[in-house]
């Protein structure tokens, strides 16, 4: 494993920073304090800032040389609205919220090869610090560039990074196209009629209706997409009623669809309108359908895909370059993807065996209140970042 040696001399200055972002936590379009942790130390290593891009982003820019090529480098900074089990001295301090996704170790790594870049700057061009706020949801990464991201600070690529437990330490993972599925919610609400229990045949049960449609949609899985394509339809809530006796008037139906690609997203959401209007026709009830799409899919582009694997071969070695299997997760680094090439790439955060005394019971994975991230993944990372910018802006 080929890390830059000053990187790991200032890893554990790094690391504290780390933790102190992990234990002051804040939600989407809320980093205050932690955009002032990263703006102060990109301003104490000399390296010009700029604020406020999509609420709460900071955009670093160190350049060097004469060369007009520019990269893009981007970290996630926000936290999730869940409560933490760990009691180690850097949990959170604040109830119901967590960094349960390492996006404070995402933070980390940005810092790390900032200040190398700082001081080394063994590069002819300029390389852009994005650090972007409200990935859980927000939609960070679109605001940032509705704010001029990309028109103000013109890049030829853009790159984003993923820790990813369960795997060794030492480990990274890349594949060219669609890496993480789009993310999109339904809500259904079917109108029937209300009556009593003892007397269906009076009224119009919304229920029965719900239950035959939330059957129906796995057939669009089944039947009517490719065995070949990938989607997933998962009804998450069910609501009516307010007593045993009572057949209510309405039901409401919410969830989630997945896909890779927008072509099969089309149809789900066309045939999932059609199967619920129609159900509730059969049934003698009307509903409301409404579909929301929030992230799209993310999908690598092969030449920046390859190139980031390149790069990864020449620090871990080609065994420890692993091909990247798909996700049904989603992340909003998609929407930068589809304005500029660009990869988004995983590093391995280990099994959780890294975390101190009073870690919670439960397993060290994303989005679980006993999750960690792995501060070892520092050096690896700021490492990975600077030889990917060095060797971007050296190529033809």
């Amino acid at each position: 494993m080929k890390v830059i040696d000053s990187i790991v001399t200032q890893a554990a200055s790094i690391a504290a920073i780390r933790r102190d972002i992990h234990a002051h936590p804040e939600l989407c379009f809320e980093e205050v304090r932690t955009a002032d942790v990263v703006a102060s130390k990109l301003t104490e290593w000399g390296i010009p800032i700029h604020r406020g891009m999509g609420t709460t982003g900071v955009v670093g820019i160190v350049k060097a040389g004469t060369s007009s090529k520019a990269i893009g480098l981007r970290a996630d900074m926000d936290a999730l609205p869940m409560q933490e089990f760990n009691t180690f001295d850097h949990a959170s301090k604040h109830a119901n919220k967590m960094h349960a996704c390492g996006h404070d170790g995402h933070t980390a790594m940005l810092l790390a090869a900032a200040q190398h870049f700082a001081k080394h700057r063994n590069f002819d061009g300029t390389v852009y610090l994005i650090f972007q706020p409200a990935e859980e949801g927000g939609g960070g990464a679109r605001e940032m560039i509705k704010d001029g991201l990309f028109s103000q600070f013109p890049m030829e690529a853009v790159f984003g990074m993923h820790n990813w437990p369960g795997t060794d330490i030492g480990k990274f993972a890349v594949s060219p196209g669609p890496v993480m599925a789009s993310s999109n919610e339904f809500k259904i609400t079917i109108h029937g009629k209300g009556g009593h229990a003892a007397l269906p045949h009076n009224s119009v049960d919304p229920i029965v209706a719900a239950s035959a449609m939330v059957q129906a949609f796995q057939t669009i899985i089944s039947r009517n997409k490719k065995p070949i394509d990938a989607g997933v339809i998962s009804v998450t809530m069910i609501h009516a009623g307010e007593a045993t006796n009572v057949i209510p008037d309405s039901c409401e139906l919410q969830g989630t669809v997945r896909t890779f690609t927008l072509e099969v997203l089309d149809m789900i959401e066309a045939r999932m309108k059609e199967v619920a209007e129609g159900i509730s026709t059969s049934y003698g009830a009307t509903c409301d359908f409404e579909f929301v799409r929030n992230y799209p899919p993310t999908i690598n582009h092969p030449n920046e895909a390859e190139f980031a694997r390149k790069v990864m071969t020449d620090i871990v070695g080609a065994a420890n370059v692993l091909t990247q299997e798909p996700t049904m997760g989603a992340e909003d680094f998609a929407y930068m993807l589809q304005a500029k090439p660009g990869c988004y790439v995983f590093i391995a955060n280990g099994d959780g065996s890294h975390r101190e005394m009073g870690h919670g019971a439960g397993p060290c994975m994303l989005h679980n209140p006993s999750y960690d991230f792995n501060d070892d993944l520092i050096p690896l990372g700021a490492t990975y970042w600077v030889r990917l910018t060095e060797e971007w802006l050296a190529k033809a």
